[in-house]
């Protein structure tokens, strides 16, 4: 395994106005779609399936596999949706890969539009990040100004639009399905499948549906080569990544390097836990994924690794806690997050997420019931798998991981309130003074 970062995705972050065009051609940008658009699209899917692209957003599904799937001989349209939702409590990876280099995106969407021969493709943002919405509108029109997009892109009778769309700040839009009911302009809610969108998606069409850092990073393998893809990361888990890391430590921000990479590697390029502090858990992908303790610093960060440790990928958020953080509180804050982005569809989502935030607050506030614990594990058990989706399945991610590794944590909130067990603030990032200000 190489222990070092690969910046690829990340490597032109620090080039003067680094989102425009000129900047972007002069790093080397759209080479990969200039022999991508002089290959039989077929052969583009084979590069990009034999290169092992794993799709970033969380499952880690083939890529190729995914286009593979699209029925070629449908007579409907066929549309790639890039999904930008990225909602995920801890999760910012997509978007200032969005902000700082957008054309790696525009790049992506062509090879990966032309691959499944589509023809209208959509990037659905996330509303709140309005700047970043603005960004990716002005590289596809900077892609259409330069003969990137529209009729005949570089002369080779290949036709491709692109549409940027503003999500309404719905969590569960992150869902595939319930992002296409959302662009179609209804309420976003998962959809029950079959029919999967390869077969019936968009507008009831064959449809391909990728994660922002997934299609980002197929022009690098169309420039450089499957073997070059390969040289990094483990042997199920090709490649390069993104990882971000936030709360209790020293640099937090977006660390690109080969999968397989150990959080302890990324915490000494990270200037380590906060001075004065040692871990106590973390997540590996963002709040619905289990968390972690200090015994797993070693654990390989990719899919087969984490899955052996109790966990998995997500979107590769590592969310950092020192000793200093309450885990009742911490899982509470999570799990009211998903109460309140439930989107009702379903009962046990709908009514298990509400059950699981009163029980958790009587914890917090050191008046849960002698066998709350179980009690708590009970209600996660009855709302795990019943859902439509994985939002309720994350919520019960957030309880049942910390109990696993700090049910006594749980057990003191029988008695003692978790703001006494740990002050709060002594776990915030930055005091305030008495205006309100950072101190």
């Amino acid at each position: 395994m190489i222990g070092t970062l690969t910046p690829v995705l990340s490597a032109n972050w620090g080039a003067p106005q680094s989102w425009k065009y000129d900047a972007y051609v002069k790093q080397g940008g759209y080479e990969g779609a200039k022999k991508a658009l002089k290959m039989p699209p077929a052969d583009v899917v084979g590069l990009v399936k034999d290169a092992g692209l794993r799709g970033r957003g969380g499952a880690g599904f083939p890529t190729g596999v995914k286009w593979s799937f699209v029925p070629q001989d449908n007579p409907n349209p066929k549309y790639l949706v890039v999904n930008g939702d990225e909602s995920e409590p801890g999760t910012c990876k997509d978007m200032p890969l969005l902000l700082a280099s957008p054309h790696t995106l525009v790049e992506g969407i062509v090879i990966s539009a032309y691959a499944i021969n589509c023809h209208l493709a959509f990037v659905y943002i996330r509303g709140e990040v309005l700047h970043v919405h603005r960004r990716v509108q002005q590289a596809v029109k900077e892609a259409y100004d330069k003969g990137w997009l529209g009729k005949d892109i570089q002369g080779s009778g290949y036709d491709l639009d692109i549409i940027v769309h503003a999500g309404a700040g719905a969590y569960i839009c992150g869902e595939e399905t319930a992002l296409l009911d959302s662009l179609e302009g209804r309420r976003g809610q998962p959809r029950l499948r079959p029919p999967f969108p390869a077969v019936e998606g968009l507008y009831a069409s064959p449809t391909v549906i990728n994660n922002v850092e997934s299609i980002a990073t197929v022009p690098s393998i169309l420039a450089n080569g499957k073997e070059w893809f390969q040289s990094m990361g483990t042997e199920k888990s090709k490649g390069f990544t993104i990882y971000s890391l936030s709360g209790h430590v020293a640099r937090p921000g977006q660390y690109e390097a080969p999968l397989g990479i150990t959080l302890r590697k990324l915490l000494e390029l990270a200037g380590g836990v906060r001075d004065g502090h040692e871990l106590k858990y973390w997540t590996p992908g963002g709040s619905s994924t289990p968390m972690l303790t200090p015994e797993h610093l070693d654990v390989p960060l990719d899919y087969e690794g984490l899955a052996a440790a109790g966990s998995m990928m997500g979107t590769k958020a590592l969310q950092i806690f020192d000793e200093t953080t309450s885990v009742v509180r911490t899982t509470l804050r999570w799990v009211e997050f998903y109460k309140h982005e439930s989107c009702g569809k379903c009962t046990p989502c709908r009514e298990g997420t509400w059950w699981l935030v009163q029980l958790l607050r009587q914890f917090e506030a050191g008046t849960a019931p002698e066998g709350g614990v179980d009690k708590l594990l009970d209600v996660a058990g009855i709302v795990n798998g019943k859902s439509f989706c994985a939002l309720a399945g994350g919520a019960c991610a957030c309880v049942t991981s910390a109990v696993k590794h700090f049910r006594e944590e749980f057990e003191l909130g029988y008695t003692t309130p978790a703001w006494e067990a740990f002050p709060y603030e002594r776990s915030a990032l930055f005091a305030m003074d008495s205006l309100g200000g950072r101190a």
